[in-house]
């Protein structure tokens, strides 16, 4: 395929046509639900921060983990939590930290590591990966919204000054939180800095006094270690122990939640007075990663902020499972116990006593419902960045009422499909937060080679980052399909995701295929942007071409006007696709340029042939329009057009039109259409 010119720097855009994307909203319902701001159109108008600012708001969904990963550690672990947790420390420190460090200097614009497998992949495969790793993306985000409602309603619920009254109202409690946050969503959330940190400092003080005058317990009980030492050196020496807590630590994953939150935040993230501009996506919501000259204060300062992040994690790991596996008996976390699910919260009570526990709990309540709404913020920006521009969603998908309320559907049906509870969700939450940090690692391991082979003078030190990344990759990649054989529901319930995404994604692109598709038309030159009145407005006959030279389109000129009695010049049209035709929108350059007593209109930058056709037509308002059929099979040819914007071009562009002219209500002012065969 040709490449695209570039556009005259002097050559305004031409002006767009209605379409039914641009289109206001025709009812006063239509208009409440898209009233609500758009996702997919983001500008540089927020305000930034000061990194250690920023890092709350990441935290909240991290740090909230804390509330049942040692609950989780204990079921899986028994008396070597302390030592997989340990592992797990060593895998986020020494793998997911450097990973995405990684990505926050190669995808700054908040986008994360889908855009990164986006741009590193072409094509379809990079929409089918985009799209499966949107299916895992929402299994994540969607199970942390419901997962945390419940444990926040099992807090509640479990609490002894709140037992008496809401007793047997756990499900209805998940729902509430779940109706709360869709409310809040609905009114109009930001990411709330301020709040954020109020809600996690707290969180995290309370949970460090907690562990710290366990250990001290602990200390002063020197018997509770040397009974834990004992049993659990009695079948087997440290290598043994340590060889078995890497073997289980894939069971303790959801301890690696939140580094992609980490690095969505990175537009919130003041780069200093040196970076004043915001890096943010296009309006048109491209994927494209970053502007030309990275903001290197930020990326510092995210990199701080995912450094501190994942090191108060680490201590506070460490220190609730060492206490927890020490100080909590196995009778009591188990499922159905006091401390199912809750095991701080236990600790917290028989420490300090109820009044106490009860300020606990109501800091975790609050952590993770604001978990909750992290997630939502996140899944309502993550899908508009991708979807609409890939022709696979509706438009009201790009607005965020709508998607807020599909899902909160989506929580509902969640939360009532798995009893709200906790332990059967934790399969499904680490299956989606696994995949998203092994696609993170693949994508890394990929930019990392590609530059190797880019930078001969440092091939070697750019092959030996490479090769650490992959063994990282080797890691979550283990890591991952241990966790799937351990828990296959995890993986099923994500592979529903996966397939609704898939098959709704393709079912959009179908029913979306008629439209338009152009977000923008550029002139080439000064001298097109100048012979464009002299064309449009009902001066020509547009005849549309494929590849003919001067000679064969005198020659077509000569053979229609013999047959057909038309006035006026011929504009011939030829239309250039670009070798991605995977993309749904096109920004359409124009060259205009006079042949003889004809025009000759060329178009760079499509991805379909008769959508193409169809716009540039409505631009020009010609007399008429001459189409050819080909007459080659039906079903071969719509293949041809839903992959590769081919197909049978003559009838697709009468579809097209007559479907635009209907909803314009132009049927009686359009121009004549001409189907010719060949």
């Amino acid at each position: 395929m040709q490449s695209q010119p570039a556009p005259s720097s002097s050559s305004p855009p031409i002006a767009v046509i209605p379409t039914r994307e641009n289109a206001p909203p025709r009812t006063a319902l239509a208009r409440w639900l898209l009233g609500g701001g758009r996702l997919d159109r983001l500008r540089n108008e927020h305000k930034t921060y000061p990194w250690f600012q920023v890092v709350w708001l990441t935290g909240v969904d991290y740090f909230s983990s804390l509330a049942y990963q040692p609950g989780i550690a204990l079921l899986a672990a028994g008396l070597l939590a302390p030592t997989a947790t340990l592992v797990l420390v060593a895998v986020t420190l020494f793998g997911a930290l450097p990973v995405y460090a990684k990505v926050a200097q190669r995808s700054y614009v908040g986008q994360g590591s889908i855009a990164m497998l986006e741009n590193l992949l072409q094509g379809w495969w990079s929409k089918i990966v985009v799209l499966v790793l949107i299916g895992f993306a929402a299994t994540d985000f969607v199970i942390t919204m419901t997962l945390s409602a419940a444990d926040a309603a099992r807090h509640a619920v479990e609490n002894p000054y709140f037992h008496l009254h809401l007793a047997h109202t756990h499900m209805l409690l998940t729902l509430g939180l779940l109706a709360l946050l869709a409310v809040v969503f609905l009114i109009g959330f930001r990411e709330a800095i301020h709040l954020a940190a109020f809600v996690a400092i707290p969180y995290l003080a309370l949970n460090l006094i907690v562990f710290s005058v366990g250990l001290l317990h602990i200390l002063f009980h020197p018997d509770l270690i040397s009974r834990w030492k004992f049993s659990l050196l009695g079948s087997a020496d440290w290598t043994g122990i340590f060889i078995a807590s890497s073997l289980i630590f894939p069971k303790l994953a959801l301890g690696l939640s939140g580094f992609e939150t980490g690095v969505s935040v990175m537009p919130l993230i003041s780069g200093g007075p040196q970076e004043s501009s915001d890096p943010l996506p296009p309006e048109n919501g491209s994927a494209s990663l970053a502007p030309e000259e990275p903001p290197r204060e930020r990326i510092r300062s995210t990199e701080k902020l995912l450094t501190l992040a994942a090191g108060i994690m680490a201590v506070l790991l460490l220190l609730s499972s060492f206490t927890s596996a020490l100080l909590v008996p196995e009778a009591v976390y188990q499922p159905g116990g006091p401390a199912s699910g809750r095991v701080p919260s236990f600790m917290a009570h028989q420490l300090f006593g109820p009044i106490f526990g009860t300020i606990y709990d109501l800091s975790t309540i609050a952590i993770l419902w604001f978990a909750g709404a992290s997630a939502m913020a996140g899944l309502v920006n993550l899908i508009p960045r991708y979807l609409p521009r890939f022709g696979m969603a509706p438009r009201w998908v790009s607005y965020r009422r709508p998607m807020v309320l599909v899902l909160f559907g989506i929580n509902v049906i969640v939360t009532l499909a798995f009893g709200a509870s906790v332990d059967k969700q934790g399969g499904a939450y680490a299956t989606g937060v696994l995949a998203l940090i092994l696609s993170a690692a693949v994508a890394v391991t990929l930019s990392k080679w590609r530059e190797s082979r880019a930078r001969p003078q440092g091939r070697l030190l750019g092959v030996s980052s490479a090769a650490y990344f992959l063994l990282v990759t080797c890691v979550f990649a283990f890591t991952f399909v241990a966790n799937v054989f351990e828990r296959p529901d995890g993986v099923i319930i994500s592979f529903i995701f996966i397939f609704l995404v898939l098959a709704l994604s393709g079912v959009s692109r179908y029913l979306r295929s008629r439209e338009l598709r152009v977000s923008e038309v550029l002139f080439l030159n000064n001298q097109s942007q100048e012979l464009w009145p002299q064309v449009a407005g009902r001066k020509v006959n547009l005849v549309p071409v494929q590849g003919l030279g001067p000679e064969s389109r005198a020659e077509k000129a000569a053979d229609i006007r013999s047959h057909y009695k038309i006035s006026g010049p011929i504009a011939f049209l030829h239309v250039h696709l670009l070798d991605n035709r995977s993309d749904f929108l096109a920004h359409l350059r124009l060259r205009v340029y006079p042949e003889q007593e004809n025009f000759v209109i060329d178009v760079y930058g499509a991805v379909a042939i008769p959508n193409t056709i169809a716009y540039v037509s409505e631009l020009l308002d010609p007399k008429s329009i001459f189409l050819v059929l080909s007459r080659r099979n039906l079903m071969t040819q719509a293949f041809d057009y839903l992959f590769w914007g081919e197909g049978e071009i003559g009838l697709m562009v009468y579809t097209i039109l007559i479907r635009y002219w209907e909803w314009t209500k132009q049927l009686a002012s359009h121009p004549t259409l001409y189907l010719m065969s060949r």
